[in-house]
């Protein structure tokens, strides 16, 4: 697009932050380099550092968006009462990625205080597009991210459920129905636009997430009726957890366009070209 600029390099290198935020007035921070120890801190740790030092320093400067996660709060690694808001403290998932993005928090909130520059938070869970929740619930080597149910089932197992067209119903540490947040990507984006240039949005950190966390059980049941999948229970040492997304639609006045049932028509109506799989390009 006749519109954008690009530039290559690693923010870790403050010339390269010096350069990519000349004349910039917002900031919509994505950079992340999940769990590798040997980047991460320099990735998100002194890469967020030269853009904040940057961007303060900068006429031009407006606003700082940060997109963080909810590894910062334990994704699904540890067990909660009641739904997650914004209000509780760290937990940062087993790793360095879950520390690196409470790391950014801290670092944009203490920013806003130290120097008043307008920043904030949109915390999300894990994020899909395209057929991404389908490979998400295949048994077949083409599965999205983790639990890798091949993996949980064994080789020759999940060989034979993938030909049948069966799908996971992972459950929680407590032998239920596992509960998951999770977030389709125009969602995120829908959210980052309700936060820009709004007041409203200053100095807040949001969850941005489905109103409901996806449902396992409840997945297998719709796809059961769409495309006649065979649940087939599959036991994980996880819990279950509600990311409350209440914040944003009081305060950005942003609403999630995907349910669970739209997340599986958008997954299962995709088509991509044959062969054509995305490369994983990060560990974990």
């Amino acid at each position: 697009d006749a519109r954008v600029e690009s530039l290559r390099g690693s923010i870790a290198e403050r010339s390269v932050a010096q350069a990519a935020m000349q004349d910039v007035t917002h900031v919509i921070h994505l950079a992340t380099s999940k769990e590798s120890p040997d980047t991460i801190m320099d990735v998100a740790v002194k890469g967020l550092f030269w853009l904040l030092e940057e961007f303060r320093a900068t006429s031009t400067a407006k606003q700082f968006v940060l997109v963080g996660g909810d590894a910062a709060l334990g994704h699904f690694f540890y067990p909660y009462a009641e739904p997650i808001t914004e209000k509780h403290a760290f937990k940062a998932t087993p790793g360095c990625y879950g520390l690196s993005k409470v790391l950014e928090e801290v670092m944009v909130e203490q920013y806003g205080i130290q120097y008043g520059i307008d920043a904030c938070c949109l915390r999300a869970p894990w994020l899909m597009a395209d057929d991404d929740f389908r490979r998400a619930l295949s048994f077949g080597p083409d599965v999205f991210g983790v639990p890798r149910w091949r993996d949980e089932v064994g080789e020759s197992c999940a060989d034979a459920l993938s030909e049948s067209g069966a799908v996971p119903v992972a459950l929680d540490a407590e032998g239920l129905p596992l509960r998951r947040n999770v977030l389709h990507v125009e969602d995120l984006a829908g959210a980052i636009l309700s936060a820009l240039d709004n007041p409203a949005a200053r100095g807040q950190t949001f969850n941005i997430a489905m109103d409901e966390p996806v449902d396992y059980a409840a997945a297998a049941r719709l796809l059961a009726d769409r495309a006649g999948a065979v649940p087939v229970e599959v036991a994980t040492p996880f819990f279950s957890t509600w990311l409350d997304n209440s914040k944003a639609k009081q305060l950005l006045g942003w609403r999630p366009a995907y349910s669970l049932a739209g997340l599986i028509d958008a997954a299962w109506t995709f088509e991509r070209a044959r062969g054509d799989i995305p490369e994983i390009r990060y560990p974990g």
